[in-house]
């Protein structure tokens, strides 16, 4: 990736501060973060050494902070967990992995927490990803401190996410949340607190994860979604930002970069990216991000650079 930053387009970079289990990769003096455990096992010992040097060559360094997945916080604080009503334990996901309840301010106040030390350590951004209620796993048995009702979901995330940039904001930081690709189409919360009209006032970035192979079977009118990225991404990005006309967010879309999983089965190379890109851009988003989960980025897709990162959202 380093090196893709020397010879390519790309311009900014996104390092996992809170990853999907909850795990810290830097020595993080959260006491709250310490005394659940969140840190390691592997720790990045250069991790501020390297951000010193990305930030010496002007690239835009985003935090990418796992919210309500949290396996690390729920095992340890099990009053914070989103609880199974039939073991009376922590509940847990078709990952094997646990959730803390996101209606607990207390929640809250660990993320921002965690979103403080990263914005200290030299982050331009902080990326909350699972900003969300849960979508797999056995759902009626998911137990919350109160009940839940699309409003109350809706309503909870945006607060999360007025809090935080509440008491971010004096960091300089900017906030991003990451959203899923299809509520672009649908006017309810999805079933998991995300609609973008109470999204969007809250961030100065929404982010999209626009992958074809994530898509419903003909949505939006496709019944083979991969085989029209360029359509996919344009119109998902087109219908985001009518739905938040007149609002300083941006869209900048997470673009795929990975094999197929859900339809053809085919490899995701240069033309399929080139054609996200290009309707990344035509649809109006604010740049893009790719997703490989093995950090296996198809360069040949990418123009030659490097361009000088954007330091503030235009």
């Amino acid at each position: 990736v380093f090196d893709l930053l020397e010879r390519t387009e790309l311009n900014a970079v996104v390092i996992d501060v809170k990853g999907d289990r909850g795990l810290i990769p830097y020595r993080t003096q959260v006491p709250a973060a310490l005394e659940a455990g969140a840190l390691g096992p592997v720790i990045m010992k250069d991790f501020d050494k390297i951000v010193a040097d990305l930030k010496s060559r002007n690239v835009y360094l985003i935090a990418r902070i796992v919210a309500f997945k949290e396996n690390v916080l729920a095992t340890a604080r099990p009053e914070l967990a989103v609880i199974d009503t039939r073991t009376g334990k922590a509940w847990i996901d078709n990952e094997k992995l646990a959730w803390v309840d996101p209606t607990r301010e207390e929640v809250w106040d660990y993320l921002i927490a965690v979103a403080k030390e990263a914005a200290a350590k030299g982050f331009d951004e902080i990326q909350f990803d699972y900003v969300r209620f849960p979508t797999d796993g056995k759902l009626s048995a998911a137990k919350y401190s109160k009940p839940i009702t699309p409003q109350v979901r809706i309503e909870t995330i945006a607060a999360f996410l007025t809090k935080a940039r509440k008491e971010l904001g004096p960091t300089g930081v900017f906030i991003a949340a990451d959203i899923f690709g299809y509520t672009a189409f649908n006017d309810n919360d999805t079933d998991i607190g995300q609609r973008i009209e109470d999204l969007a006032p809250h961030v100065d970035y929404l982010s999209p994860m626009v992958y074809p192979s994530g898509y419903h079977l003909g949505i939006p009118g496709y019944r083979n979604p991969v085989h029209h990225s360029y359509e996919i991404v344009r119109e998902s990005i087109r219908l985001t930002r009518k739905r938040t006309e007149g609002l300083p967010v941006q869209i900048r879309p997470w673009l795929q970069d990975f094999k197929d999983y859900a339809f053809d089965k085919r490899n995701f190379g240069v033309t399929e990216i080139r054609d996200q890109i290009r309707g990344s851009d035509e649809g109006g988003g604010s740049g893009w991000m790719l997703w490989n989960p093995r950090n296996d980025y198809t360069a040949a897709a990418l123009r030659p650079g490097p361009m000088l990162a954007r330091k503030s959202p235009t």
